[in-house]
């Protein structure tokens, strides 16, 4: 009995032994068909990666190319070309018209600032032609301005009057207005970007000290070419400085260059002593001078520091009244040269005699 008892018991266990064994190669078979399948899918949708922040892509096939249809440049309105201008800032459209427009301020016999002038009272001449005027505005439209600031070492006594007036100049502007600074001693730089916040500025400037030479015409051109990322289409420049330029690389034959070819107005406080101990401060009024009447806007000549706040605020007003005449040239030719652009003011009975201020040219579009 024993005997039997030990022979079944071994038969059991290879019995078990068989079924565990045909169990796992019925698993081992499973596994190798659901890899198969896999293989399968990954061949139709791509095989997926892994990027190093730890997002998961799967390879898609290739896009199909591009007809000539698709190539094709987007164009929008009537006779229009219209570009879709991709700047650090923002992306603008822009189009080319030859409506031309020109602000404009006017002034009585004692500087001060006239307004309620209507579209009858303006004759536009270019090139000495007469024109026929097609827009008229007086909207305090926002403007894009940047403050180029003297930080040489000859403003170290004026640099706390000349910070205030500055101050006083942004929080009178326009609230829409944005702006820029450029500061300058040796060598100009952006050292507040464009920004809507007065407070930005001001915080930028406590940090700042008045130290050694002056690269104003660097200063003026960097702002300049700064100017063409601005937002509005109205720009203007706001020269704050003793006028007295000794370290700059650019020429003042260059500069000139490249205002006339702006379309920013310019105005400038100059800070100047009674006697210029040097012959660059001596020539700065007639620099600053020559950079404002050519772009239509004006420069301040301060002898007493106290008058720089008023003289700030006078600006802002002015920026903020000012006559924009549009029209379109009656002979336009695309040859690039300068034409010559004039406003006559024809005013109301009564009134003393006016003075107009306005840029006196501009380059025609080449080919």
């Amino acid at each position: 009995m024993e005997d039997s008892f030990l022979v079944a018991r071994r038969v059991r266990v290879l019995f078990m032994r068989d079924m565990a064994q045909k169990r796992g190669w019925r698993r081992i078979g499973r596994l190798l068909a659901v890899l198969a399948l896999c293989a399968i899918c990954w061949g139709e949708v791509g095989i997926a990666q892994e990027n190093p922040l730890g997002e998961v892509h799967t390879q898609a096939p290739p896009p199909a190319a591009k007809t000539p249809e698709d190539l094709k440049p987007v164009i929008e309105g009537a006779g229009n070309v219209a570009a879709h201008a991709t700047s650090n800032r923002n992306a603008r459209i822009r189009v080319d018209v030859n409506l031309v427009l020109v602000p404009a301020t006017v002034t009585d016999p004692m500087n001060r600032l006239v307004t309620g002038l209507e579209k009858e009272n303006f004759q536009v001449f270019d090139n000495n032609t007469g024109q026929v005027i097609k827009s008229f505005a007086t909207d305090d439209a926002p403007v894009s301005i940047g403050v180029v600031f003297d930080l040489s070492g000859s403003m170290s006594s004026k640099f706390i009057r000349a910070q205030k007036a500055l101050m006083e100049f942004l929080r009178t502007s326009n609230p829409l207005d944005e702006f820029f600074v450029v500061g300058f001693n040796d060598r100009p730089a952006v050292i507040v970007d464009y920004t809507s916040q007065v407070d930005d500025v001001e915080a930028r400037m406590v940090m700042l000290k008045p130290e050694k030479r002056t690269a104003l015409i660097d200063a003026v051109y960097l702002a300049v070419d700064k100017l063409k990322d601005a937002k509005y289409d109205r720009k203007a420049l706001l020269i704050i400085s003793d006028g007295g330029d000794n370290r700059s690389r650019y020429t003042e034959g260059e500069l000139r260059r490249a205002v006339r070819e702006s379309d920013v107005q310019i105005y400038a406080i100059g800070i100047f002593d009674m006697y210029a101990p040097t012959p660059e401060e001596q020539t700065g009024p007639l620099l600053l001078a020559d950079m404002c009447d050519v772009t239509g806007g004006r420069m301040f000549r301060v002898m007493d520091v106290g008058e720089l706040g008023d003289i700030a605020t006078r600006i802002s007003a002015e920026l903020r009244n000012e006559y924009v005449i549009g029209y379109t040239p009656s002979e336009m030719k695309r040859d690039g040269n300068w034409r010559k652009l004039k406003i006559r003011l024809v005013p109301p009975p009564g009134l003393p005699p006016l003075t107009v201020h306005n840029r006196q040219g501009y380059y025609a579009p080449s080919e």
